[in-house]
């Protein structure tokens, strides 16, 4: 279940869009080590923002996750995900800000429940009850 949410203040067209969403889903499922299919980007593009002053093309992203992050890995992650903005966007890491939210898993919903204990046992339930 990581999701990163990324806010960029210049526009990104629907290709260089794509591209952003599949790379980031890569990188942020090999780097946490969970499968892809849990992994959630949303890419907000043309949201006014000013760093230092000034409205140069800047981000801001925010990674959660149920563990997987640490420092060792948030250095990885944030370093993988300057280097997609700066390769498609040519956005400078030096603008870019990223924080990360390590939630526990009752603080997290998915399939009209959360991912605590008690739902993940309920599911397991139903499914080997059928």
């Amino acid at each position: 279940m990581p999701t990163l949410n990324l806010f960029i203040n210049i526009p990104v067209d629907s290709v260089i869009a794509s591209d952003i969403l599949k790379d980031a889903t890569k990188v942020v499922a090999k780097i946490i080590g969970k499968p892809e299919s849990y992994v959630m980007i949303l890419l907000n593009g043309g949201v006014p923002i000013a760093f230092a002053g000034t409205e140069e093309p800047a981000a801001y992203g925010e990674l959660i996750s149920i563990g997987g992050l640490g420092p060792s890995v948030n250095g990885k992650l944030s370093s993988a995900i300057a280097e997609i903005l700066e390769t498609k966007l040519s956005l400078d890491s030096s603008r870019f800000y990223i924080k990360f939210s390590d939630v526990e898993r009752s603080f997290f919903g998915f399939n009209g429940s959360t991912f605590g204990m008690g739902s993940v046992v309920q599911v397991l339930n139903i499914k080997i009850n059928m």
